[in-house]
């Protein structure tokens, strides 16, 4: 099984979260973890984030930043288009980098018809608009 993963499912490898469990629960179930390339600075962002709003330390944000960055040429990443991105964005109504998500997971799943790709995300207007595309959607 390949296993697509936006960044709020990404977050959740790294951070104690609701449903953290179960992330890495698919993470060792998959063969194959992709992602966008986007989601990297995505996810030093959300890192950032917690470390400004107080949730972790600064040496927790060094350990998981560190950890991120050795851990991210384990992930098959993938590029997308701006114009499918686009064309999602009018389609469903979607931010901009959820956008750029699905567009990244069809073009794997274009491109590669033979594959079992499930898409993970805790957003639920991506949810339902990669449902829509019909992809297999985890949830806890």
């Amino acid at each position: 099984m390949i296993i697509y993963l936006d960044t709020s499912s990404l977050v959740k490898l790294y951070v104690e979260e609701v449903h953290s469990d179960a992330v890495r629960r698919w993470m060792e179930e998959a063969e194959i973890l992709t992602t966008c390339r986007i989601a990297y600075p995505e996810m030093v962002s959300a890192l950032n984030r917690r470390l400004r709003q107080g949730d972790i330390s600064k040496k927790e944000y060094n350990l998981l930043t560190a950890k991120f960055f050795k851990e991210w040429i384990d992930f098959a990443v993938i590029d997308f288009s701006e114009i499918e991105a686009g064309d999602l964005i009018d389609k469903y109504g979607l931010r901009g980098f959820d956008a750029v998500h699905l567009s990244a997971a069809k073009l794997l799943k274009d491109k590669q018809t033979d594959i079992a790709l499930s898409f993970s995300s805790f957003d639920e207007k991506l949810n339902k608009a990669a449902s829509s595309e019909g992809f297999t959607i985890l949830s806890p």
